[in-house]
């Protein structure tokens, strides 16, 4: 059972375990998180939002409720992804290729960075745009498959992807609260307010 089913399941199981004694871990070493737990934690704590979903029909519901929730229902949407664009084809939504003219960004992504929360996208998903100059909101939709742990692992599964040809402008986003733009932290980075949606493929 993968962390999402754990957290929308009963919580009953937890409270019939026994108490841990604090002993036992004091001088064992610190287990590794798994993946996608790790990757819920840094994305939430770099300010993602994301929404799990188990279907398609999930998906497009959330992807409804994002919209209505943020008034971009009559807004432009940029979508350079064609394949995104036919999948969510029923949409009513006003779909731009126009930098300017677009409100919103949605697309999907390369894999998504466990130990950073981050989230790695090319030119598959942006083209040769530059991150600054893409609009500030952000909607991805994703796979629990592309979770992955490093950056590192990333760029290996991208090359064994694109054997052909090996996609450019490859970024990684981490930064997802757009007041925080100013701070030293997040500097030279460009900042999105960025909603997940995630779907269940495993």
């Amino acid at each position: 059972m993968n962390l999402f089913r754990k957290i929308f399941s009963s919580t009953s199981n937890e409270q019939k375990e026994p108490p841990k004694n604090q002993e036992d871990g004091m001088f064992s070493p610190k287990k590794e998180l798994p993946a996608d737990e790790l990757f819920t934690i840094n994305f939430n704590e770099n300010g993602g939002k994301f929404l799990y979903s188990e279907s398609i029909d999930e998906a497009h519901s959330f992807l409804k409720q994002i919209l209505d929730e943020n008034n971009w229902n009559d807004k432009s949407v940029l979508i350079l992804n064609s394949k995104l664009k036919k999948q969510f084809k029923n949409f009513k939504w006003e779909v731009t290729k126009s930098l300017k003219e677009g409100h919103l960004l949605f697309t999907t992504c390369e894999y998504l960075i466990s130990n950073d929360g981050s989230i790695l996208i090319s030119s598959n998903q942006i083209a040769e745009k530059k991150l600054k100059d893409l609009p500030k909101n952000f909607i991805v939709f994703a796979s629990t498959s592309q979770i992955v742990q490093s950056i590192g692992e990333g760029l290996q599964g991208i090359k064994v992807k694109n054997k052909k040809n090996i996609p450019s402008n490859i970024t990684t986003i981490k930064h997802f609260k757009v007041d925080e733009e100013n701070n030293f932290l997040s500097y030279g980075s460009s900042s999105k307010n960025l909603y997940l949606i995630l779907f269940e493929d495993l």
